[in-house]
């Protein structure tokens, strides 16, 4: 008769329902995140910015600048006698002052050659912005993998976790009447304990994942998420052309592009720095009432720096420095990109021989059936309590592992598609 007990429990045990996660929560696509995030992400929004910020750098540099005047030599005393002016009759009439109109004019193309820099500066900052956009999605991406993972492994673990507490207190109730020794009860309640203490740190880990999605995707604090799989189909690796990955690197990758700018930037501040050595000119027109021969006097006057000592020769040195920087910043930053492309491109191609691998000839329901055979080997006492929780633990870093892998492949197959920026279809 206790047989039969033990063996209805664990056939309810085998029937009942798992309850995941996702109950009562946000479902979220990677479609749905990705759409959120490039409208509601602060960083985004805030980067943004910045072009607007080169936008106004450029009007700034076509602006002209202003005049000046100046009014100078007043004197409240009459030139033509000895005593103060009186007032309100003859005010102004008798005062002595200056007026001068002054307006510099940038000579040899110093304008002109400020507005293409700060033109170049745009250009650059577009590209910064895409490769910030760039990283910050592929890390939203791979957070999602992640995330995904850990859910799937977290409703692993909690479908052991309901079997054994209530193995736990089926052998609770036969260690009272005698049927089951108490050593096999300290067993399995230390593996429940082991498997509740996994299921905290996942949750642990879950929690934080959970925290920077939000962040994120802009989403309140208090809101219950959950991850869905991704949509995205894996591309066998023997159809995707490796030159073919390095020529679209070439083309579309923003710190491809950004070294290039930078070599062009450097080209253009070294020609704004040799305009620098032609002095500006000054021109000016001047008023003058009773502060020479005659009464009023207007006059035109030039002024210009007299390029002796300084030629800016210091700023145009450091200039030509800041290119061949550059340049070699440039080839080093192109060179690294092409040798990532490669080695993800291999990374991914060995994830995807590996995963294939595991799941060949249906081994993940393979490995369900034999969790049911097992379990009815245990019930009809054709195994011992100690194999079938060897079992368990073997079922469970076995799932584990094939998660892992179809994670790491998602991850690699993500790297693969930023470390050129398109998608791979």
């Amino acid at each position: 008769m206790r047989i039969i007990k033990i063996a209805l429990l664990c056939i309810l045990i085998l029937l009942c329902k798992h309850k995941t996660l996702a109950q009562s929560a946000l479902e979220i696509t990677d479609e749905q995140a990705e759409k959120q995030f490039l409208e509601k992400n602060l960083q985004i929004l805030a980067e943004r910015c910045n072009i607007s910020i080169a936008d106004a750098a450029v009007v700034q540099a076509k602006v002209l600048n202003n005049p000046t005047i100046s009014v100078g030599d007043i004197n409240f005393w009459n030139p033509n006698a000895s005593t103060e002016v009186g007032v309100p009759a003859s005010f102004g009439n008798n005062f002595i002052f200056s007026v001068e109109l002054e307006k510099i004019i940038k000579t040899a193309g110093k304008r002109k050659r400020l507005v293409n820099l700060e033109k170049m500066s745009k250009e650059i900052a577009l590209q910064e912005f895409e490769t910030f956009l760039l990283n910050l999605k592929t890390e939203l991406r791979i957070i999602l993998h992640e995330t995904v993972y850990l859910q799937s492994y977290l409703n692993i673990v909690n479908k052991q976790l309901e079997i054994m507490d209530n193995l736990v207190q089926v052998y609770k109730n036969q260690t009272v009447l005698g049927n089951v020794a108490k050593r096999e009860l300290i067993r399995i309640q230390a593996s429940l304990i082991e498997l509740e203490s996994e299921a905290n740190e996942i949750r642990t880990e879950l929690n934080k994942l959970y925290k920077t999605i939000k962040i994120l995707l802009n989403y309140a604090p208090e809101e219950k998420i959950w991850i869905l799989p991704a949509s995205v189909v894996l591309k066998n690796p023997d159809e995707i052309s490796l030159p073919n990955l390095l020529d679209m690197a070439k083309n579309s990758r923003p710190e491809y592009l950004l070294s290039d700018l930078n070599v062009k930037y450097h080209e253009k501040l070294l020609l704004y720095e040799k305009t620098l050595r032609s002095p500006d000119i000054a021109l000016s027109v001047n008023y003058d009432r009773y502060g020479g021969v005659w009464k009023n006097f207007v006059g035109l006057g030039i002024s210009l720096d007299i390029p002796v000592f300084n030629k800016n020769q210091g700023n145009i040195k450091m200039a030509k420095h800041f290119l061949e920087q550059s340049n070699y910043y440039a080839e080093e930053q192109k060179n690294a990109i092409q040798q990532e492309v490669v080695e993800i491109y291999n990374d991914y191609k060995m994830n995807y021989l590996f995963y294939n691998k595991l799941m060949e000839n249906d081994f993940s329901e393979d490995l369900d059936n034999m969790l049911d055979v097992h379990s009815r080997n245990f019930m009809n006492k054709n195994i011992n309590m100690l194999e079938y929780i060897d079992f368990m633990y073997a079922y469970k870093t076995t799932k584990q592992a094939m998660l892992l892998a179809k994670k790491n492949l998602d991850i690699r197959f993500t790297e693969l598609q930023f470390s050129i920026n398109n998608e791979i279809n």
